[in-house]
């Protein structure tokens, strides 16, 4: 089969290949993929900044149809749709896998980086990590259920958005839209989006398109200032850093209100950052880390997003084969894309 592989470490070291097409063992299904989403993880892999186990097909955001069982199979069928929760291999014993917490285990083996992911034609998967889709669910909006699920447990259950809460974005890339999109559906009374001239003419566009207004670009305004004239003087509620650029994450502190929540989403892919810390302190802020999804934001996603409420599949501004793959990297690095998915059939 045709898969997406890393085939060695360094920069690049990414190609088209032929792969055995695999085969599933105990409690596992096979899966012909139909779409699998580009992630930023996918981007760090190429240039090496993210832990990676060559060679190794990328892609974790996958979605597609079970074509065969494995032995022990029970939860699903043949012809089922579903996508599927990244925490493979989590050792089940560790005091994080035992407190629920299997997203974090530290032998966790994630597909696209850990064991090999969906970009490929068919992938194997265990049953038990599934999630069914809607019959009423497209391609589309199954393919952004795992990053929109981030945003769910970031926003909705770990800093917990409120209906009332002002909210800040930082970082209009294809995270910050899902995230605005995630804390709107959420209650959020007002959400403003932060960007730089860079994002102009892609995602502050998109924005625009969905029904964003607060929008200011760092360059024309400052943000501060325009954030505290919004709120009473008094600062965002909950700032949600989603561009990862160490700037922006300094200066969180600076939006937020006294009590308010600092949301850490975006990753800076291994640059350093230097913090005004007693800022911090002096505000008393909750500054809430976060990484990867929870077993119960996956079916509120699924219904988030195929009622309408969270419309992220708009988001998808690339689709291409496998064949294509630099291409659509390239734009995303460019800041000409926003979602791109690989259709490997």
């Amino acid at each position: 089969m045709k898969a997406l592989v890393k085939t060695q470490k360094g920069v690049g070291y990414i190609e088209v290949r032929e792969m055995p097409e695999p085969q599933p063992g105990p409690g596992e299904v096979k899966i012909k993929v139909a779409a699998c989403g580009i992630c930023g993880s996918d981007i760090h892999v190429r240039h090496d900044s993210f832990p990676y186990w060559p060679p190794v097909i990328l892609g974790h955001e996958f979605t597609g149809t079970i074509v065969a069982l494995g032995t022990d199979c029970t939860l699903y069928k043949e012809g089922e749709r579903v996508v599927a929760e990244p925490h493979t291999k989590a050792c089940g014993v560790c005091y994080l896998c035992r407190t629920g917490n299997i997203q974090i285990c530290p032998h966790k083996r994630s597909p696209g980086w850990g064991i090999h992911g969906g970009m490929a034609e068919y992938i194997c998967y265990p049953e038990k990590l599934l999630h069914r889709l809607p019959a009423t669910m497209t391609w589309d909006q199954a393919a952004v259920v795992e990053p929109v699920a981030n945003c769910v447990t970031d926003l909705i259950e770990h800093t917990g958005v409120i209906p009332g809460d002002f909210v800040v974005i930082l970082g209009p890339g294809p995270i910050g839209l899902m995230a605005a999109l995630v804390a709107r559906a959420a209650g959020a009374r007002e959400v403003a989006i932060i960007g730089t001239p860079g994002d102009e003419a892609l995602r502050m566009k998109k924005a625009r398109e969905l029904g964003f207004t607060q929008l200011i670009n760092l360059a024309q305004t400052n943000p501060v200032e325009a954030i505290l004239s919004l709120t009473d003087g008094r600062g965002a509620d909950i700032v949600a850093e989603c561009s990862g650029a160490p700037k922006a994450i300094a200066s969180t502190v600076d939006l937020v209100r006294k009590k308010g929540k600092i949301c850490a989403i975006g990753l800076t892919g291994n640059k350093m950052v230097e913090l005004p810390w007693d800022k911090f302190n002096f505000k008393v802020v909750d500054l809430q880390f976060n990484l990867s999804t929870s077993y119960t934001s996956w079916d509120r996603t699924i219904s988030l997003i195929n009622s309408g409420a969270v419309p992220a599949e708009k988001i998808i501004s690339h689709r291409a084969p496998l064949e294509k793959w630099e291409e659509v990297f390239n734009a995303i690095e460019n800041l000409q894309a926003l979602k791109g998915l690989m259709i490997p059939g």
